[in-house]
């Protein structure tokens, strides 16, 4: 299935190095590689891929903003953060915007178009470093307001797992349970944590 793809990056050489990328993919089509957020939010409204690559420091409105933005307008979107931020805030706001992975510029070539593929198949694909910090955040001693505390330990780990990229096949195989029981538990997690979606219940569990 052919993945249709539009790159957000404001330094011109990075942005044409990702064209290169994109274009050795016979599975990826590059719809357009834009430098500015307001550039590409109106192209995406006027034509709008399955994935988005996006930038978080753009001159204007920053990637986090757009990609807010993008989902309100397209809830069905997916957006991957393509950036040099790796602090948690960060990682937590693009998240919460409706972000569906978070990958560092320097991941290889191979991985980003890993994210690609696996974002379009439902997955949520992280760079190794930015895994580390979340789950170094789950290893925190939670706060006792903590939204996840709403969770029973079950819906605690199957999130925990959707967090680190894993599919609903993937959650059902390791935990045993049918692909609709994963289904059933994130529809409740959803619904307890007041979250549209799996991607906003993650932000939320995140961010609590």
């Amino acid at each position: 299935m052919l993945k249709k793809v539009v790159m957000v990056e404001d330094d011109d050489g990075l942005r044409g190095e990702l064209k290169k990328i994109l274009a050795g993919a016979a599975d990826i089509q590059c719809l357009g590689a834009f430098p500015t957020g307001e550039a590409a939010f109106s192209a995406i409204l006027r034509n709008p891929p399955d994935v988005v690559l996006m930038d978080i420091k753009l001159p204007g409105m920053c990637g986090i903003e757009c990609a807010a933005k993008l989902k309100r307008n397209l809830p069905g979107i997916e957006i991957v953060m393509l950036t040099v931020c790796a602090d948690a805030e960060k990682i937590f706001d693009a998240l919460k915007a409706g972000a569906s992975g978070y990958l560092l510029k320097s991941s290889p070539p191979r991985q980003i178009l890993h994210a690609i593929r696996d974002v379009y198949g439902g997955g949520a694909p992280f760079s190794s470093h930015i895994a580390r910090k979340i789950t170094q955040h789950f290893q925190a001693p939670p706060r006792e307001s903590a939204p996840h505390r709403k969770l029973s330990p079950r819906e605690s780990e199957i999130l925990e797992l959707l967090v680190t990229g894993c599919l609903y096949k993937e959650v059902a195989d390791r935990l045993g349970i049918s692909i609709d029981t994963v289904r059933e538990h994130v529809e409740r997690i959803c619904r307890k944590l007041h979250a549209r979606n799996r991607t906003e219940a993650i932000a939320k569990h995140l961010g609590g």
